[in-house]
């Protein structure tokens, strides 16, 4: 049993000694907090660019020349040079262009970290739910209206409604993305799980068992959210076949 005797005071030495476990502690409490805010700032703005391309789309060429529809086309104009963008670019160098640029007096990394991802993410978001507008027929729109509903009205309560439904399990993987993507985060000095555990590696000099561990712990989150997913999924069709 020499093995596990030497494995069992590696885990002490690498772990638990100076209470290095701490680093990964508030690491994963900083991932956490980056996630979850980015992923609400994402889903804002998803919905927002999403809405305004399927409105341009779905607008009858006769209005595009009326007050509003100018608005609408620029509107459009804007959102899809911000796809564009977004979508064409590495998030790291956006993280990097955030940090040492666009809000470099801040000193709030978590701040830098959450506008980033949740105006990256955004632009994912923005297609799936405008992918998930679109598989609505076009009845639903036309119905709404019919009641005398407005065009915005219709779509908070009726096609948003159905889309979220369709584009669930793309909008868990998007955030199971994002999740693994604030692994990056160390890159601006932020203590995030991943860097936590490299700096275990730093001070000890122990490479396997801290990323292992840092391994381990992104898994048991995504395999959680995976639950989830297949939770929802069956009540959501639980709900269709009542």
């Amino acid at each position: 049993m020499d093995w596990l005797r030497e494995f069992i005071d590696k885990l002490i030495f690498v772990f638990i000694e100076k209470q290095r476990y701490m680093y990964i502690v508030k690491g994963l409490r900083t991932t956490v907090i980056v996630t979850l805010f980015a992923l609400l700032l994402g889903l804002l703005i998803g919905i927002i660019v999403a809405v305004i391309r399927t409105a341009h789309d779905q607008m009858a060429e006769s209005r595009k020349g009326g007050v509003s529809g100018v608005i609408l086309n620029i509107l459009n104009t804007v959102c899809r040079l911000y796809l564009t963008i977004i979508r064409g670019t590495p998030t790291m160098v956006q993280l990097l262009l955030m940090f040492f640029v666009f809000l470099a007096s801040s000193n709030n990394k978590v701040l830098v970290a959450i506008l980033t991802f949740g105006i990256n993410s955004g632009a994912y978001v923005a297609e799936i739910f405008r992918s998930g507008i679109m598989s609505i027929d076009k009845g639903q729109m036309e119905a709404g209206r019919s009641l005398g509903l407005s065009y915005p009205v219709t779509m908070q309560k009726i096609i948003l409604p159905q889309a979220i439904k369709n584009v669930l399990p793309a909008l868990v993987n998007e955030m199971i993305t994002l999740l693994k993507e604030t692994s990056i985060c160390g890159y601006i000095g932020l203590n995030e799980l991943t860097r936590g555990g490299d700096i275990i590696r730093g001070n000890t000099f122990e490479a396997l068992l801290p990323l292992l561990a840092v391994a381990a712990i992104y898994l048991i989150i995504v395999m959680f959210f995976t639950w989830v997913m297949s939770k929802l999924e069956r009540r959501l069709r639980e709900s269709d076949n009542r």
